[in-house]
């Protein structure tokens, strides 16, 4: 025989306890919308475009990913070969060159170098590879290259500045304030600019340039600089007449100081005298006429002193002279 179990019905307690438990659930489900939905429209965002931020950044993290694995596995190298081939097709490859600062260098060197990125995906454009070859170029001080995406490789260029001209045994050659050669030059377009020459003249352009910035007055005069001996200078002033130096960087700026400060008072630039001679310490020798140069001591308030020579070699204007006197100067 068989009995029936039948069991008790939910009891109303556990009935209201239930639907307790679901108001809660309901309450805080309520809540969370409706703090996301807050955190959304506080969002400079639309709906569409979070879920493209999102896709992005998955993707982008499938990318590291991507490389993480390649690189563990030795493919780096292939991996960056098929991102960049990936930009080239969506359009990041060099076409344009724009070449920006440029002046005096023929423009198509630069074009030379920046041409060879020509059509290569700009990702594996080497920024600071070109740089250095551009400033290989005589004419180059600095430069910038950058990209300007998708397609512009930008070139800024910081051009040397011509300063004088060195003269060389078969040529003359364009130099900037501290010697560096910048392309050679023919006679004509070397007029009008300050000569420089002598062995070794080159790499004293920077002190030389310090020498005339003693005497200011005297530095828009000078139309040659010889360095005779790898010890001193012969200044040609642009009237013919040559003025020769002592050794020594204090020695030679005192000199010239000295020399401007006379050729204030007595004009000695432009006169009948072919050259002056400042090696001595206390005095200056000067070649003129035989006549004319008595005069000319005696206006200067000096006592004639008979000629000396006490170095091997001369200023070449003063070849054709007859006569050497002296001037006194004060210390």
């Amino acid at each position: 025989m068989s009995q029936t179990i039948r069991r008790k019905g939910t009891s109303a307690r556990k009935a209201v306890a239930a639907q307790g438990t679901k108001a809660k659930v309901r309450q805080v489900k309520a809540r969370s919308g409706s703090a996301a939905d807050a955190v959304i429209a506080w969002l400079p965002f639309s709906e569409e475009q979070l879920h493209r931020l999102f896709l992005v950044i998955i993707l982008g993290g499938a990318v590291v990913l991507v490389c993480i694995v390649a690189s563990m596995a030795g493919l780096q190298t292939l991996a960056g070969a098929q991102m960049a081939q990936i930009a080239a097709q969506t359009g990041f490859e060099v076409k344009r060159v724009e070449v920006r600062g440029v002046k005096n260098i023929n423009e198509m060197k630069v074009y030379e170098k920046a041409l060879a990125e020509r059509n290569r995906a700009m990702p594996l454009v080497d920024l600071d590879a070109l740089r250095q070859e551009l400033l290989g170029l005589s004419w180059v001080k600095d430069a910038r290259v950058s990209r300007q995406l998708p397609e512009t490789l930008v070139i800024d260029i910081i051009e040397r500045s011509p300063h004088a001209v060195l003269r060389k045994a078969d040529r003359f050659v364009l130099i900037d304030e501290t010697g560096h050669e910048l392309e050679a030059v023919n006679r004509k377009d070397a007029a009008g600019k300050l000569i420089v020459s002598g062995p070794g003249a080159g790499q004293q352009v920077i002190a030389l340039g310090s020498l005339l910035e003693a005497a200011p007055a005297l530095k828009p005069r000078v139309a040659e600089a010889e360095w005779i001996g790898n010890r001193r200078w012969n200044l040609t002033f642009k009237s013919g007449q040559v003025l020769a130096l002592p050794e020594g960087d204090r020695e030679s700026a005192s000199a010239l100081v000295t020399f401007a400060r006379l050729d204030g008072t007595n004009r000695l630039i432009g006169g009948k005298v072919t050259a002056f001679d400042m090696r001595a310490k206390d005095r200056i020798y000067m070649r003129v006429p035989e006549q004319e140069g008595q005069e000319l001591a005696l206006k200067a308030g000096a006592v004639p002193h008979p000629a000396t020579e006490t170095e091997t070699e001369t200023p070449a204007a003063a070849k054709p002279a007859k006569a050497t006197q002296s001037i006194q100067t004060e210390d």
